[in-house]
């Protein structure tokens, strides 16, 4: 799956965020067991996680979006923010 197939972007519900997560952890070729490994997390874990397990641990989840290369922006409802792209630089608000 190429990775502009999978749709980066607002996360409405903990199904959302695993669902995004499984997709990009496969487009990038990794198990469940590697990615256990790398992060210190438990297969398990990562797999309730990637179903929307509701009541996952927020400090896990996070590790885990870590691990996978990805990261959370927090923004006001309803504003964008501008996407940062390698070699460019970000403008600075004023």
């Amino acid at each position: 799956m190429p990775q502009d197939d999978i749709l980066y972007g607002r996360i409405q519900t903990v199904e959302e965020l695993g669902r995004l997560a499984r997709a990009h952890r496969k487009q990038r070729h990794l198990t469940l067991e590697m990615v256990s490994g790398l992060g210190n997390l438990s297969t398990r874990f990562l797999s309730e996680f990637e179903r929307g397990k509701e009541t996952a641990e927020v400090g896990k989840i996070l590790k885990a979006l870590r691990t996978l290369g990805l990261e959370v922006i927090i923004q006001p409802r309803g504003r964008v923010v501008p996407v940062h792209r390698p070699g460019k630089t970000r403008q600075k608000p004023t």
